[in-house]
């Protein structure tokens, strides 16, 4: 009795399956019919027209109704016409692939180009937020338009704020990529005291994490990974938090004097602190080379820990996670 159900389940999915197909075999057919009888009217004896026109509404009222049978009978009919008549009008397999391929690369650029960019990260400096071998999409359209291969953008939806994580040209060699986070904006006032940051005469806020911090990093002598001690703080700037890390045993960052950021600049740092190349060694970042904004890791693959699952689909502007738990409390 299973049996015959099984097969008689199996029996209805096959005709369905095959309804569904001449049906959609149908609709390609009206359309390549239309597309012949409007590219070579010329061509065509009038007689010959209407007859193919006839067949091709009486498919559609096929489809409309709803019988599969006059549906199938209708569709060979149209099938025999265009072969007998516009058989030299209709494209080959070959060239119904090249068209879908094209159409399907040039969507794929004009995505690229103009919407998301997918990234990957090659260097420890924004660790914890974004570690070696992170893949990353970008959006490229939020600060604006920017036309390939050249700095010029238009139609900005949004400034870049501080906190944001940007991908951008390297201002000292626009053939690199580089992406970190916005520190201060045009107009800002930056300085350095006490390894803290000071924006406009107050430091970022922040909180310090208490208990274990350590990062993976490899040893330049023996080329082989070590967890390497830290400090990390949560930073936050107005509804944007993250964390930095400040590395152990280190001296700190030369205090520095108060500097005004230019108008259409940005200052931006990485989070690793201590081992981030940023506008404290080369200066700003003009709007016009900003690529994007970094908005999510779809695949992490990296030593030493391979294919990190957890951060796969992770937020990159929601707070990352340590590898140790913490527990936040007022920085003393």
């Amino acid at each position: 009795m299973a049996d015959r159900r099984s097969s008689a389940g199996k029996g209805v999915f096959s005709r369905w399956r095959k309804r569904r197909r001449t049906r959609r075999e149908a609709r390609q057919l009206i359309k390549e019919a239309r597309r012949i009888l409007r590219k070579y009217d010329h061509r065509i004896r009038e007689d010959v027209a209407q007859e193919v026109r006839r067949a091709v509404k009486a498919l559609r009222e096929a489809l409309s109704g709803g019988r599969f049978s006059v549906v199938r009978d209708s569709l060979e009919q149209l099938d025999e016409l265009v072969d007998k008549h516009l058989a030299f009008g209709r494209k080959s397999a070959l060239r119904e692939y090249t068209e879908s391929i094209g159409v399907a690369v040039l969507i794929a650029l004009f995505l690229r180009a103009f919407v998301v960019e997918a990234f990957k990260i090659p260097s420890g400096s924004m660790i914890p937020t974004l570690e070696v071998g992170d893949h990353i999409f970008v959006n490229k359209f939020i600060y604006g338009f920017r036309i390939p291969f050249t700095n010029i953008k238009f139609l900005p939806f949004k400034k870049p704020r501080r906190g944001e994580v940007i991908v951008f040209v390297y201002p000292q060699d626009e053939s690199k990529d580089f992406i970190k986070r916005i520190v201060a904006v045009e107009g800002d006032t930056v300085a350095f005291r006490d390894n803290r940051v000071i924006i406009n005469g107050k430091p970022i806020k922040r909180r310090r994490l208490p208990g274990p911090c350590l990062y993976p990093e490899t040893d330049e002598g023996s080329d082989r990974w070590q967890p390497r001690p830290c400090v990390a703080y949560e930073e936050k700037h107005n509804d944007i938090h993250y964390r930095v890390v400040h590395d152990l045993n280190e001296y700190p960052f030369p205090d520095r004097k108060p500097y005004k950021i230019p108008s259409g600049q940005l200052f931006v740092m990485g989070d690793n602190r201590d081992n981030s190349h940023d506008s404290r060694f080369w200066g700003t970042v003009p709007y016009d080379y900003i690529k994007g904004r970094a908005i999510i890791i779809w695949w992490s693959y990296g030593q030493p820990d391979g294919v990190r699952w957890s951060r796969f689909f992770t937020w990159i502007h929601s707070p990352p996670k340590l590898k140790a738990p913490n527990v936040e409390v007022p920085a003393p």
